[in-house]
């Protein structure tokens, strides 16, 4: 039981992980914003990086929010994992 929840905290991470690899992909290519993949992309991010770009200083062109949400979800993934081998 412990191993499956493990696998699947893992592999939830992953997909968000690539997500927003592919939000940082998608903005040095400027893709076509009513594609659909575009969208769901930009509505799976959106939520997590337009808060964490609310609370980082202005760097001018760069946008920091993906490289922050990236090393929030390995923390993040590191500290539940942790918790469910202990719990286990």
């Amino acid at each position: 039981m412990a191993r499956l929840l493990v696998e699947l905290v893992q592999f939830s991470f992953l997909i968000f992980n690539l997500l927003i690899l592919a939000r940082v992909l998608m903005s040095w290519f400027n893709p076509d914003p009513s594609s659909a993949v575009v969208r769901t992309i930009y509505q799976l991010t959106e939520p997590i990086l337009a808060p964490i770009r609310r609370l980082l200083p202005s760097t001018g062109m760069f946008d920091l929010s993906p490289m922050v949400a990236l090393i929030g979800a390995i923390v993040l993934e590191a500290l539940i994992l942790q918790l469910i081998i202990a719990l286990v």
